[in-house]
């Protein structure tokens, strides 16, 4: 029952492992909400056509001009999309056989035997995706770079699937912010339970927007994730995060408290 409606967000996260479970994140909305810009990836897992071959790693690699044509590309169709990111090119030359052999295995199993985070490298990041949008695993070497780019993420989503227009059809200025991080802070115990939000029972008001949070557990499996909230959807929401369209802030309001 795959959903490309892209009108739902499912989260949990993992933080002693440092990674986190995604439904409805892509890789241009995960890219555009990221703090700094990506400048260098190595591709894992791909169909793309127009990277770099490194003659060390046997791998193609994309720099910031490959990425923006990536950016532009249909990822989801690829099936899986596996990609971690570098500093600097000869670090590439400098893995050695083990390491060669860890991020293989990332790329084919989506899981870890080491901790994915290279002293070669420098990477900050580890995406793992199968039908890109669909099932995304993404490792964070700190997880304050997962809470920023989620304090980006909604207000970017919101912005996409909701697009305002005068009477001329003239798209009006974005007007949402980003998250602070103390709103999202707030959301940490309930990240790490599993949790839904629900881009298609938004409210909006005059006064302000009201985005619906659900707590529905520990997924691995999208299709039951799916089924399972839709049976829960009916319900209250367990927490809202508001936006207050006068003065331009956000808030976290919980409504009652979620399931353990």
């Amino acid at each position: 029952m795959k959903n490309e409606s892209d009108d739902i967000l499912y989260m949990h996260m993992q933080a002693s492992e440092r990674f986190v479970l995604f439904n409805g994140l892509e890789f241009r909305q995960f890219a555009h909400s990221l703090p700094s810009p990506l400048d260098s990836i190595l591709l894992l897992k791909h169909q793309f056509d127009g990277g770099e071959y490194n003659l060390n790693v046997l791998l193609e690699s994309a720099g910031s001009e490959a990425i923006a044509k990536l950016l532009k590309d249909n990822v989801r169709a690829y099936g899986d999309f596996c990609w971690i990111d570098f500093e600097e090119a000869e670090g590439l030359d400098e893995l050695d056989g083990r390491e060669l052999a860890e991020l293989l295995y990332l790329g084919h199993t989506k899981t870890h035997l080491q901790p994915p985070f290279f002293r070669k490298l420098g990477n900050q990041f580890v995406y793992l995706a199968q039908d890109d949008g669909w099932f995304n695993k993404v490792y964070f070497r700190s997880l304050s770079s997962f809470y920023l780019m989620l304090g980006s993420l909604i207000p970017f989503k919101l912005e996409l699937l909701k697009v305002e227009r005068t009477w001329l059809g003239i798209r009006k200025k974005k007007e949402l912010t980003p998250i602070p991080m103390e709103v999202i802070s707030t959301l940490v115990p309930i990240l790490a339970e599993g949790m839904v939000i629900s881009f298609r029972d938004v409210k909006y008001s005059r006064a302000k927007i009201e985005v619906p949070i659900w707590v529905v557990g520990d997924y691995l499996n999208m299709d039951e994730m799916q089924e399972d909230f839709s049976d829960r959807n009916s319900e209250m929401p367990d927490l809202f995060i508001t936006f207050s369209r006068k003065e331009k802030t956000w808030d976290c309001a919980i409504k009652k408290k979620f399931r353990q």
